[in-house]
């Protein structure tokens, strides 16, 4: 049976929805509705539902139809599907609506945003979304937001949507919505602000102001590993459940969401589904960004080096293992949360990369990589460093990264100037300051790069 409404009820070994959809009505539109929203905001907003059903979220797929012509036959429902050692469960999540698709036209986008119904706008549209420059500025060179900026009413950036957004609210009487960020920046909510504010003045600066005024950038720090879905995953999913899914979820039992709190305009009660609520998320975010994802970028481009496929495999590699050990400590070092705090956050992820029934690829966390390494492991070894502690772990990653350039194809924003660098050595690569800043004229950081370059 293809998952439906109807067929839900015949299905077998599924969780349902607690809560009538009937009765459920929007609240939050989400740009950029993929995989890890769905298995992980979209898990929590579900759980609010039952006591408050007027929560429900309208996803944006900012490019692709994909999502939308999944979902759509489907009312929105899909499978989330926990893996470990011991099993599947499976769950079916309805807190998805429907799916608009703004490269398709932004006037369903620009609705959804604009009904006064909507009260928070999140967004998972990675670092590329931001459309920053390397100082994490508004790009105003940036092709999506030169064309914002000469016809605004017809936005196709994220900040230039929000911004027509908020004006199209504010010009109609309506109270703003709350942005939030969920993608994994640090401070990711004073990030975005940071560009919506910028597109803002130049668009309007009365504009600029009533938003500094009146909008609420909360910052939060996400954590749930989500691998791309497979055909193997769907056909495990429909033997389990009996239900024919086009597009299910695949993740890991663990999951953690930290918000800093700041709705004015009312939000679900994430807490009583287990969203931690806190005044500065900034140490949760740095832990997070410099433990799990500092890690994940270096065993990603040095399990690719050695062929390993999943993080798992790299997990069984001895040598690669101890050095996720090693990153974790040395970022560890750097973060100002208790030291045995940190010490079992990275025994739990540890545990969490040995997970054998994800199959996460290295090669999907290799992507991005220009994006990525400043705030995974060029921060923490600026800091360490400076400090006088260890850093040579981390050096590792940055080092399996240039090797990394040098023989496969880079999926990157800077992918053009990564190949071009690449070609004349790793020298060139640390020339580009676009990634590395400061750290490009720095004598001890180069050197201690190039000397744990990977054979």
């Amino acid at each position: 049976m293809k998952l439906t409404p109807d067929a839900l009820t015949r299905a077998r070994n599924i969780q349902r929805p607690a809560y009538d959809r009937a009765h459920v009505t929007p609240g939050i539109v989400h740009l950029g509705l993929g995989n890890f929203h769905r298995a992980h905001q979209a898990v929590y907003v579900d759980e609010c539902l039952a006591a408050t059903p007027d929560w429900g979220i309208r996803g944006v797929s900012l490019r692709r139809p994909d999502m939308r012509d999944a979902l759509a036959p489907q009312s929105g429902l899909y499978t989330l599907a926990v893996r470990d050692g011991a099993g599947t469960a499976a769950r079916v999540i309805g807190s998805v609506l429907e799916v608009v698709v703004a490269g398709e036209g932004i006037g369903p986008v620009l609705a959804a945003m604009t009904d006064p119904a909507t009260r928070i706008v999140s967004l998972t549209v990675t670092e590329k979304g931001y459309c920053r420059d390397g100082a994490g500025d508004l790009g105003q060179a940036h092709p999506a937001v030169a064309a914002d900026l000469a016809t605004p009413e017809r936005p196709g950036s994220v900040p230039g949507l929000l911004v027509e957004a908020l004006r199209a609210r504010r010009a109609a009487g309506a109270p703003p919505f709350t942005v939030l960020s969920c993608d994994n920046l640090p401070e990711n909510g004073a990030a975005l602000a940071r560009v919506v504010l910028q597109f803002a003045a130049l668009r309007d600066t009365e504009l600029a102001e009533w938003i500094t005024a009146e909008v609420a950038f909360p910052s939060s720090m996400v954590d749930r590993i989500v691998p791309a879905t497979t055909e193997a995953d769907r056909a495990e999913i429909a033997a389990l459940t009996g239900l024919e899914d086009a597009w299910p979820v695949v993740t890991e039992p663990f999951c953690q969401w930290v918000v800093e709190d700041r709705f004015p305009a009312g939000r679900p009660d994430l807490a009583a589904a287990g969203v931690q609520f806190v005044s500065d998320v900034a140490p949760y975010e740095h832990m997070k960004l410099r433990m799990l994802n500092g890690a994940h970028s270096t065993l990603a481009y040095l399990g690719q080096l050695r062929g390993h496929e999943t993080v798992a495999d790299v997990m069984g590699d001895a040598e690669l293992a101890e050095l996720v050990a090693d990153v974790m400590t040395q970022s560890a070092g750097t973060l100002s949360l208790p030291q045995d705090e940190l010490s079992a956050y990275a025994t739990r992820l540890q545990d969490r990369f040995r997970n054998p029934a994800l199959h996460h690829m290295t090669a999907q966390i290799a992507m991005d990589g220009s994006q990525k390494l400043p705030q995974r492991l060029l921060a923490p070894i600026a800091e360490a460093h400076a400090a006088g502690r260890p850093w040579d772990a981390l050096a590792t990653g940055v080092a399996g990264w240039l090797r990394y350039l040098e023989r496969f194809a880079p999926e990157d924003p800077m992918a053009d100037e990564l190949r071009l660098a690449a070609a004349k050595g790793p020298d060139a690569v640390l020339d580009l300051r676009a990634v590395f800043g400061d750290l490009s004229d720095a004598h001890w950081f180069r050197e201690g790069v190039l000397a744990r370059l990977p054979a």
